[in-house]
Protein backbone atom coordinates (compact mmCIF):
# COMPACT_ATOMS: atom_id res chain seq x y z
CA UNK A 1 0.00 0.00 0.00
CA UNK A 2 1.53 3.08 -1.05
CA UNK A 3 1.92 6.17 2.24
CA UNK A 4 -0.57 9.23 1.29
CA UNK A 5 1.36 12.24 0.77
CA UNK A 6 1.20 14.78 3.12
CA UNK A 7 0.62 17.92 1.15
CA UNK A 8 -0.09 21.35 2.85
CA UNK A 9 -3.59 22.45 3.15
CA UNK A 10 -5.07 24.30 0.41
CA UNK A 11 -6.12 28.16 1.16
CA UNK A 12 -9.72 29.15 0.87
CA UNK A 13 -10.30 30.79 -2.07
CA UNK A 14 -11.72 33.83 0.24
CA UNK A 15 -11.89 37.47 -0.33
CA UNK A 16 -10.32 39.28 2.70
CA UNK A 17 -11.21 42.50 4.13
CA UNK A 18 -14.49 42.50 1.54
CA UNK A 19 -18.10 42.55 2.09
CA UNK A 20 -19.27 40.15 4.97
CA UNK A 21 -15.37 38.67 5.06
CA UNK A 22 -14.68 42.25 6.98
CA UNK A 23 -14.01 41.33 10.37
CA UNK A 24 -14.12 44.82 12.16
CA UNK A 25 -16.92 45.61 14.26
CA UNK A 26 -17.27 49.20 12.57
CA UNK A 27 -16.02 50.99 10.21
CA UNK A 28 -14.91 54.41 8.55
CA UNK A 29 -17.07 54.29 5.39
CA UNK A 30 -16.91 56.34 2.47
CA UNK A 31 -19.46 56.78 0.04
CA UNK A 32 -19.04 57.44 -4.12
CA UNK A 33 -20.78 60.79 -2.78
CA UNK A 34 -17.74 61.65 -0.71
CA UNK A 35 -19.61 61.40 2.58
CA UNK A 36 -18.02 59.40 5.30
CA UNK A 37 -19.20 58.18 8.61
CA UNK A 38 -18.49 55.72 11.05
CA UNK A 39 -21.23 53.09 11.27
CA UNK A 40 -21.43 49.29 11.90
CA UNK A 41 -20.37 47.21 9.48
CA UNK A 42 -23.59 45.49 8.73
CA UNK A 43 -24.98 48.72 8.15
CA UNK A 44 -22.46 50.13 6.14
CA UNK A 45 -22.46 46.52 3.77
CA UNK A 46 -26.16 47.15 3.67
CA UNK A 47 -25.72 50.88 2.55
CA UNK A 48 -23.03 49.65 -0.08
CA UNK A 49 -25.04 46.83 -1.49
CA UNK A 50 -27.88 49.13 -2.00
CA UNK A 51 -25.91 51.04 -4.44
CA UNK A 52 -25.17 47.79 -6.33
CA UNK A 53 -21.15 48.41 -4.97
CA UNK A 54 -18.86 45.92 -2.19
CA UNK A 55 -17.61 47.07 0.63
CA UNK A 56 -13.60 47.40 0.93
CA UNK A 57 -11.56 47.65 3.26
CA UNK A 58 -8.80 49.99 1.82
CA UNK A 59 -6.77 50.61 5.34
CA UNK A 60 -7.13 48.14 7.48
CA UNK A 61 -4.70 49.29 10.13
CA UNK A 62 -6.41 52.66 10.72
CA UNK A 63 -8.62 52.70 13.64
CA UNK A 64 -11.64 52.30 12.80
CA UNK A 65 -10.51 50.24 9.21
CA UNK A 66 -11.57 52.40 6.30
CA UNK A 67 -13.93 50.76 3.50
CA UNK A 68 -14.46 52.25 0.85
CA UNK A 69 -18.26 51.45 -1.17
CA UNK A 70 -16.82 50.37 -5.00
CA UNK A 71 -16.88 48.16 -7.68
CA UNK A 72 -14.56 45.07 -6.49
CA UNK A 73 -13.46 44.01 -9.98
CA UNK A 74 -12.42 47.77 -10.90
CA UNK A 75 -10.85 48.42 -7.21
CA UNK A 76 -8.19 45.37 -8.18
CA UNK A 77 -7.44 46.66 -11.65
CA UNK A 78 -7.03 49.92 -10.11
CA UNK A 79 -4.61 48.42 -7.75
CA UNK A 80 -2.84 46.11 -10.05
CA UNK A 81 -2.52 49.36 -12.53
CA UNK A 82 -0.67 51.21 -9.52
CA UNK A 83 1.50 48.24 -8.99
CA UNK A 84 2.32 47.90 -12.62
CA UNK A 85 3.42 51.35 -12.72
CA UNK A 86 5.29 51.62 -9.56
CA UNK A 87 7.38 48.36 -10.70
CA UNK A 88 8.06 50.24 -14.02
CA UNK A 89 9.46 52.99 -12.34
CA UNK A 90 12.21 51.28 -10.05
CA UNK A 91 15.84 51.24 -11.03
CA UNK A 92 17.20 48.12 -11.62
CA UNK A 93 20.75 48.23 -10.76
CA UNK A 94 23.18 46.47 -13.68
CA UNK A 95 26.95 45.91 -13.42
CA UNK A 96 28.21 47.62 -16.95
CA UNK A 97 31.93 45.56 -17.70
CA UNK A 98 34.50 47.18 -19.36
CA UNK A 99 37.48 45.45 -20.49
CA UNK A 100 41.12 46.42 -20.68
CA UNK A 101 44.56 45.60 -21.72
CA UNK A 102 47.78 46.63 -20.00
CA UNK A 103 48.89 47.89 -22.87
CA UNK A 104 45.58 50.03 -23.62
CA UNK A 105 46.61 53.45 -25.61
CA UNK A 106 45.01 56.89 -24.60
CA UNK A 107 42.15 57.04 -26.81
CA UNK A 108 40.38 53.59 -25.83
CA UNK A 109 41.27 54.42 -22.41
CA UNK A 110 39.20 57.92 -22.64
CA UNK A 111 36.44 56.36 -24.47
CA UNK A 112 35.76 53.56 -22.19
CA UNK A 113 36.15 56.34 -18.82
CA UNK A 114 33.60 58.27 -21.20
CA UNK A 115 31.42 55.53 -20.95
CA UNK A 116 31.95 54.77 -17.34
CA UNK A 117 30.94 58.47 -15.98
CA UNK A 118 27.30 57.77 -17.99
CA UNK A 119 26.79 54.37 -16.19
CA UNK A 120 27.49 55.89 -13.09
CA UNK A 121 25.15 58.50 -13.94
CA UNK A 122 22.57 56.40 -15.14
CA UNK A 123 22.80 54.54 -11.17
CA UNK A 124 24.72 51.48 -12.63
CA UNK A 125 27.87 49.80 -11.40
CA UNK A 126 30.89 49.47 -13.21
CA UNK A 127 33.38 46.69 -13.30
CA UNK A 128 36.74 47.54 -14.56
CA UNK A 129 38.65 44.84 -15.95
CA UNK A 130 42.72 44.57 -16.98
CA UNK A 131 43.15 40.86 -19.03
CA UNK A 132 46.63 39.53 -19.48
CA UNK A 133 47.51 37.42 -21.94
CA UNK A 134 50.66 34.97 -22.17
CA UNK A 135 53.97 36.47 -20.84
CA UNK A 136 51.48 40.02 -19.87
CA UNK A 137 51.06 38.36 -16.81
CA UNK A 138 54.27 38.91 -15.23
CA UNK A 139 53.42 42.59 -15.36
CA UNK A 140 50.41 42.79 -13.32
CA UNK A 141 51.84 45.95 -11.62
CA UNK A 142 50.78 47.70 -14.87
CA UNK A 143 47.29 46.52 -14.50
CA UNK A 144 46.69 47.39 -11.04
CA UNK A 145 48.41 51.02 -11.50
CA UNK A 146 45.10 51.39 -14.71
CA UNK A 147 42.47 50.35 -12.58
CA UNK A 148 43.94 53.29 -9.98
CA UNK A 149 44.29 55.67 -12.31
CA UNK A 150 40.45 54.85 -13.35
CA UNK A 151 38.55 54.75 -10.16
CA UNK A 152 40.55 58.39 -9.85
CA UNK A 153 39.30 59.91 -13.10
CA UNK A 154 36.18 58.34 -11.87
CA UNK A 155 36.10 60.26 -8.18
CA UNK A 156 33.53 62.83 -8.97
CA UNK A 157 30.79 59.97 -10.04
CA UNK A 158 31.92 57.25 -8.60
CA UNK A 159 33.52 55.30 -5.32
CA UNK A 160 35.97 52.22 -5.77
CA UNK A 161 34.46 49.17 -3.81
CA UNK A 162 37.64 48.09 -2.31
CA UNK A 163 41.12 47.32 -4.18
CA UNK A 164 41.49 45.87 -7.32
CA UNK A 165 41.87 41.94 -7.14
CA UNK A 166 44.02 39.57 -8.94
CA UNK A 167 41.63 36.42 -9.99
CA UNK A 168 42.96 34.10 -12.56
CA UNK A 169 44.41 35.89 -15.05
CA UNK A 170 42.59 39.38 -15.08
CA UNK A 171 42.94 42.29 -12.45
CA UNK A 172 39.27 44.01 -11.61
CA UNK A 173 37.65 46.68 -9.83
CA UNK A 174 34.17 47.39 -8.32
CA UNK A 175 32.98 51.11 -8.69
CA UNK A 176 29.58 52.15 -7.61
CA UNK A 177 27.56 55.15 -7.91
CA UNK A 178 28.44 58.21 -5.96
CA UNK A 179 24.94 59.75 -4.36
CA UNK A 180 24.64 63.20 -5.74
CA UNK A 181 26.03 62.94 -9.41
CA UNK A 182 23.57 64.23 -11.86
CA UNK A 183 22.64 63.07 -14.93
CA UNK A 184 24.38 65.12 -17.77
CA UNK A 185 21.67 67.38 -19.56
CA UNK A 186 21.92 67.85 -23.50
CA UNK A 187 23.43 71.26 -24.24
CA UNK A 188 20.46 73.83 -25.94
CA UNK A 189 21.58 75.11 -29.07
CA UNK A 190 22.19 79.58 -28.77
CA UNK A 191 21.62 81.79 -31.54
CA UNK A 192 24.36 84.79 -31.06
CA UNK A 193 22.29 88.05 -30.95
CA UNK A 194 24.85 89.44 -33.46
CA UNK A 195 23.62 87.11 -36.26
CA UNK A 196 20.95 89.14 -37.81
CA UNK A 197 20.25 87.22 -40.95
CA UNK A 198 20.81 90.16 -44.35
CA UNK A 199 18.73 90.33 -47.68
CA UNK A 200 20.65 89.72 -50.91
CA UNK A 201 19.13 91.53 -53.99
CA UNK A 202 20.02 91.03 -57.67
CA UNK A 203 20.62 94.23 -59.40
CA UNK A 204 19.39 94.60 -63.09
CA UNK A 205 21.37 95.86 -66.16
CA UNK A 206 18.87 99.28 -66.09
CA UNK A 207 19.36 99.67 -62.52
CA UNK A 208 22.95 99.91 -63.00
CA UNK A 209 22.45 102.12 -65.53
CA UNK A 210 20.58 104.65 -63.92
CA UNK A 211 23.29 104.57 -60.80
CA UNK A 212 26.07 107.29 -61.18
CA UNK A 213 29.44 106.20 -61.23
CA UNK A 214 31.10 106.67 -57.35
CA UNK A 215 33.30 109.34 -57.33
CA UNK A 216 36.63 108.79 -55.97
CA UNK A 217 38.27 111.32 -53.72
CA UNK A 218 40.98 113.77 -55.03
CA UNK A 219 43.68 114.68 -53.35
Amino acid sequence: MIPGRNFPPRKPNRRENVNESIRAREVRAVFPDGTAEVMPTPAALRRAQELGLDLVVVSPTAVPPVAKAIDYGQYQYELKKKQHDAKKKQHVVQVKELKFRPNTDEHDYEFKKTHAIRFLQEGNRVKALVQFRGREIAHTDLGRKLLMRFAEDLTGVGAIDGMPRLEGRSFHVLISPVKGALKPHAPTATTPAAAVPTKTTSSSPADSAAEPPASTPTE
